[in-house]
């Protein structure tokens, strides 16, 4: 940035923008309510920033109606049983999100009467909530003069000051910019501004330079290299693993689920018994079948992508006479059996025998 007046007017060119341009957000108090003296809800920001984490806004929006439709306050979601929250959460993914959730809503509940703290330190010590998250609910919620940095503004930043360290590494340098930027006033307001910036405007791809209203001072466009930031490390190939799932339906139309172990992947999630989940160079796993009868083998597989591998499961189905006693899971009534509590992969399980 080429001179000092150019930057402290920074803030204020942004504001400007977002009080005419700002997302209408179900979680968000509108610019012009703020100034009239309406406050954001803490819990529906916390709750709207959990849920977006590594999660588009577009998905997120349904969710979110949701459970606030149903948890309308922290209270209500302390109260809640897990099994229910847990279905809520189905699909959304990154499952021990939905786990720390009740966990920070007990204590938030439990601890502070109810009341989320308006102290970044004290938010910091709750279930589920680091720095990011702890920095977004200090400023959008209490408006204290914390900054945030999600991709968004990662990518603002590497942009306006032409910075060309690919990332994780330049994560440090980028909040100090970041940090630099944030002003005293309106902090709630600019956080999400520079989030808004990002997401409709500095693009990933094909930005809209042309209508930022940070484009005279911003050094990418200058240098032709907007296109190329903020520079990335390449990502390593995703190892492929695969194993085996069993669903079962008694006569009755009971489907044999289980409640999947509450640390590890899909933790506390309801899920087909199945095998463990093991690497491509080693043989399918078939694991231990839940009930003694005769399995068939579905046609297809289901394929799914976690964060850090691929996955590919063999279905097999069997169709039970009588009342039999399974050797693992439990049997859910087709009245309260949806698969909407499923997570994704057992969904789409579901979906290949249907």
């Amino acid at each position: 940035m080429r001179d000092t007046a150019t930057t402290c007017s920074l803030p204020d060119i942004l504001l400007d923008w977002y009080d005419t341009h700002a997302r209408i957000m179900p979680w968000r108090v509108p610019p012009a309510d703020r100034a009239a003296g309406v406050q954001p809800d803490p819990y529906r920001i916390w709750l709207s920033e959990v849920m977006l984490q590594q999660t588009t806004v577009a998905t997120v929006r349904d969710y979110f109606q949701r459970f606030t439709t149903r948890w309308p306050t922290v209270g209500d979601l302390a109260a809640a049983p897990d099994a229910d929250v847990m279905g809520e959460w189905a699909g959304l993914g990154y499952y021990a999100r939905a786990r720390n959730l009740l966990k920070c809503a007990r204590v938030v509940v439990e601890q502070h009467d109810g009341q989320f703290p308006a102290d970044y330190a004290t938010l910091l010590k709750l279930p589920g909530i680091g720095p990011y998250t702890a920095s977004a609910v200090s400023s959008i919620a209490f408006d204290l003069p914390y900054t945030v940095l999600d991709g968004n503004v990662e990518r603002v930043m590497a942009r306006l000051y032409d910075i060309h360290t690919p990332l994780p590494a330049a994560k440090p340098e980028l909040m100090v910019k970041a940090q630099a930027l944030t002003p005293p006033y309106r902090p709630g307001d600019y956080a999400q501004a520079i989030m808004d910036l990002g997401a409709t405007i500095c693009t990933p791809k094909s930005p809209a330079c042309e209508i930022c209203p940070w484009r005279d001072p911003c050094l990418a466009p200058k240098s032709g290299t907007a296109a190329e930031l903020p520079k990335k490390l390449p990502k390593k190939a995703k190892p492929i693993r695969h194993g085996t799932v069993y669903l079962a339906r008694r006569e009755d139309g009971a489907w044999l689920l289980e409640t999947r172990p509450d640390k590890g992947l899909l933790g506390g999630m309801l899920g087909w018994p199945g095998s463990a989940w093991v690497d491509t160079n080693d043989p399918r796993p078939t694991g231990q079948a839940p009930i003694d009868t005769q399995w068939y083998a579905v046609p297809g597989e289901v394929r799914h992508t976690f964060t850090h591998f691929h996955l590919m499961l063999t279905v097999m189905r069997a169709d039970l006479a009588g009342d039999p006693s399974p050797e693992m899971g439990r049997f859910i009534p087709a009245k309260d059996f949806r698969p909407s509590d499923l997570p994704t992969v057992m969904r789409k399980a579901f979906d290949l025998i249907r």
